[in-house]
């Protein structure tokens, strides 16, 4: 009588709806540790970034104005001007204008941010001017993308940027020869585009900013 032989056990079927979970499980858990990593990182950074961007401007603000004695800060609240940052505004974030104070408490011109498309991307100044007569007392530019070697001249070319200084804003002009014309600033040759989007933004700085200001001093405000 021959003996009945069982064959080997059968390997275990493995379990696809496990394995799934497990990688589901991996990949979220490992998602979340990447997430709070970066989360981390910003709160880490961006005091520094904000104080380098806050910082970037004052310098602005003091080069435009001539590094006045002192510097007051005005909010727009709405569309009027205030000493109080509007209400869950960060004061960083908040839109405002700089006013230039010389050591004898006499206002010596202010200071704002104003932007406008260039050839290649949006240009961003910041514009000085005296609000009583409309003169420019200058300009920074914050923020271009454009053309190195001819576009970025708004920007690395001083002598383009000393031709704005005393012009008056009747409104500005640009004009590719020399000029004597106290609204006209010769053009960069070659940059046409990008010059006049350097005049449209102080054109704009002005015409925005002047009537809130006169508004302003109008209100008893200095």
């Amino acid at each position: 009588m021959s003996g009945h032989q069982h064959g080997a056990p059968a390997a275990p079927t493995p379990d696809a709806g496990s394995s799934t979970a497990r990688l589901l499980f991996t990949l979220a858990f490992f998602g979340s540790l990447a997430g709070a990593v970066l989360a981390y990182t910003y709160q880490k950074t961006l005091t520094p970034i904000r104080k380098f961007a806050g910082e970037k401007v004052e310098i602005a603000v003091k080069e435009v104005l001539g590094s006045p004695a002192r510097l007051d800060t005005l909010f727009l609240v709405g569309d009027t001007l205030s000493r109080s940052v509007p209400a869950g505004v960060d004061k960083l974030e908040a839109v405002k204008v700089f006013i230039g104070i010389n050591d004898k408490g006499e206002r010596t011109g202010v200071a704002v941010e104003e932007a406008a498309p260039g050839f290649a991307n949006e240009v961003r100044l910041m514009v000085g001017f005296d609000p009583a007569t409309r003169a420019l007392t200058g300009f920074k530019v914050l923020a271009q993308s454009e053309t190195p070697g001819l576009g970025d001249k708004i920007q690395k070319d001083s002598s383009f940027v000393a031709r704005f200084v005393g012009k008056l804003v009747t409104p500005l002009k640009g004009d590719k020869n020399q000029t004597t014309d106290p609204s006209t600033v010769q053009t960069i040759t070659g940059a046409t585009i990008t010059s006049k989007a350097v005049i449209k933004v102080i054109n704009k700085a002005v015409d925005t900013w002047k009537p809130r200001l006169d508004a302003y001093a109008k209100e008893g405000g200095q």
